[in-house]
This record gives structure tokens, sequence and C-alpha cells, in this order.
């Protein structure tokens, strides 16, 4: 008969750990705007390539100029021409008044100065403005960044018509650094985070509440934030506040729309952690798989909690001095025998190397 599968088995890791909420998210840009031409005329340049990272009040595009600059130049010169006719009129009018006051002088010459003066001033006045709004439509003839960010594919081309008829959106712009990660949390994850942080976090922005996240494509949570936003209120459909958190993206890596796995803590406890590959699932719930005082395997039923590198808490089902199989899960069926090698290591090794048997019970009261 064939002696009794081997196994590798592990007594549970006792950790101060901090209790979190495991949520799910999606990226949004900080700030997003639609580059639009506000003034009409034929797009001369585009100067950027669709799709790279543009830093603030870097031109983009270039709208047809000259009919602008000669608009300016217009104004400018009424300007001059108005500043003349009012030197020329507050002349005519002290020297009017002096005849008035000698009796050489009509008092309507002086009223009629005195009007060709205060209409030469709204007349520079005017020209002032006119001047001013040419100068602001010639600004509007270069489209630049209006902070850094990434910049999407140019929706018009050089030598089209912007502007006519209402603005032209022009291209979209995106700021990614920082990025936001909104995600919504239930009432009763709410009642707990609340209890222990006196307060939802996010609607004081003196305090940075910490915050991590972790991609589809990444292991674990390497993103670390700060939640800086809760809705005033809980969706009625669906019983959810909608919070947000806060990540710095210096590289452009993450991008708006992402799905983003959201880790918020909670309180810090002590728990029994087992390696995850320990635990099983079936149609009963999570479970792991121990090794009795007769090596014996059994399935005890446990409740597990949050992550911790390769380990899981377990919060029910454990109470510390059991002997759970890491190692020959296959090999080991409930209600058999099999041979348990000690993992000398702590529990959260990945790799437990194989160690002699381990004595049972009955031969370690036999020591002298």
């Amino acid at each position: 008969m064939p002696p009794p599968p081997k196994v590798t088995v592990a007594q549970p890791v006792q950790r101060e750990v901090t209790d979190s909420l495991e949520l799910t998210g999606n990226t949004q840009a900080v700030k997003t705007v639609q580059l639009r031409a506000r003034v009409e005329g034929y797009l001369d340049k585009v100067l950027f390539q669709d799709g790279q990272m543009v830093k603030k009040g870097q031109l983009l595009f270039l709208i047809q100029q000259d009919t602008y600059e000669a608009s300016l130049r217009h104004t400018e010169g009424q300007i001059l021409s108005y500043k003349a006719q009012l030197d020329r009129a507050e002349i005519e009018l002290a020297r009017y008044s002096n005849l008035l006051q000698q009796k050489a002088a009509a008092k309507t010459d002086v009223d009629n100065w005195q009007y060709q003066r205060d209409s030469a001033k709204a007349n520079l006045h005017a020209a002032e403005a006119q001047r001013d709004l040419a100068r602001l439509d010639l600004s509007y003839t270069e489209v630049r960044a209006p902070f850094n960010g990434r910049i999407d594919r140019r929706l018009q081309d050089p030598g089209n018509l912007v502007g006519s008829g209402g603005s032209t959106v022009l291209a979209e712009i995106n700021q990614i650094d920082p990025i936001y990660v909104y995600f919504t949390i239930s009432d009763q994850d709410l009642t707990r985070l609340t209890k222990s942080t006196k307060g939802i976090p996010g609607q004081d922005g003196s305090k940075k509440y910490p915050v991590t996240v972790g991609l589809a494509n990444e292991e674990g949570y390497s993103h670390q934030g700060h939640l800086d936003f809760a809705a005033i209120s809980l969706t009625p459909n669906t019983g959810t506040l909608l919070m947000r958190g806060i990540f710095p993206n210096p590289a452009g890596k993450i991008l708006p729309g992402l799905y983003a796995r959201v880790r918020v803590p909670v309180e810090k406890k002590t728990a029994l952690l087992v390696p995850e590959v320990a635990i099983g699932n079936d149609q009963q719930g999570s479970y792991v798989l121990i090794v009795n005082e007769k090596n014996g395997v059994e399935r005890r039923s446990v409740k597990t909690g949050t992550a911790v590198d390769n380990l899981r808490v377990i919060e029910e089902g454990l109470k510390g001095e059991e002997r759970v199989i890491v190692k020959g899960l296959l090999r080991a069926i409930p209600g058999r025998q099999v041979t348990p090698e000690s993992f000398p290591a702590q529990a959260g090794e990945k790799q437990p190397p194989a160690s002699a048997p381990s004595k049972s019970p009955a031969q370690e009261k036999q020591k002298p």
C-alpha cells in the first residue's frame, strides 16, 4: 500500500493589518477642454502631433491673421485721428473762452468748441475700445494649450474655414497629471468608514485621507493618492455614495476611462493570515484544508477578509493553531491521511521548501 501523499503545512500568521474596503472605479481626467475657434478665418497651421503631451501656453493652431492685423492697424489709426481732433478742440475751447471773457467772441462759439471737445473725447474712447477688441480678436487667432496635458487628434485640417456661423471645435485636451478615480461606496461600507474616520473623508480638504489604486493589468495597489471629494447625498436607487480619489500621474501612463481597483483603509487590527493559495472556493463558500492530530485532512469553512501581499486575512473559521495545507492541495482529499511537512518560514513565503515530516503528537510525548 503506498504511503500517504506529502503536503506542506503552515500555521496561520498573526499580524497587525489594516482592514480595507476593496471597491471598483474608473479613471477620469482632472480637466477636459474643447479647443474652439473663437474668430472666423482659414486655418493656417497645426503645430502639434496628434496625441502628444503639450505644455501650458504652447501654440497649437494658427488661424489666418492678416485680416485681424489690418483691423488692429485701422483702429490704431482712428485713435490717432481722434486724439488730434481732441487736442485741437481743447486748444480752440481755451482760446474762445479767453476771448469771451474779453467780450471778443460769442457764447455760441465757446459752446460749439466745448461740444467738439466732448465729441472727440467720446470718439477717442470708442476707438480705444475697438482697438482692444481688435487686439483681442488677433490674439484669438493663436489657439494655445490652457494647461499641461495630452491633446487628442485634430478635428480640422489646415485650409478649412473655421469659426464661421459659430465656434468650431478644433481638438480636445485632457489634464491627466494628477488624475481622478471615481468610485461608489455602499451605505453599509460608508457606516464602517465613518465610524473609523469620525466623519466622511474627502469633505475636508485640510485632511488628506489615503487611498490606493491598482489597474486591471497590475498586481496589488501600487498607486498612492488621497480622497478629495464625496457627494453630498447617496443615490436613492442604489444606496451608494459617489467618492473621488486623486493620484499623481507624471508619466501619463494612466489614461481616462480605465477600470480601477480601489482600496480604502478602514481600521487597524490584529488578524490571522494564510497564504492566498491555501484558500479554495466552492458552492458552500471559502474554505481551507487543514491536517488534524491524526494527520487526516479536514475541510474548514472560513470567512476571508483583506488581501495583504500574497496572504489573505481570515476573519472567521480558524483559531491560529491549525496546520493549514499550503502546498500539495491536489493530493489532499478530506477524510484521507497525508504526510505533513512543516513550512519552516513564515506563511507569507511564496515557495515553501521541503522539510522532514513533522512528528505526530504521540511521537512528541515519547521524547525523553
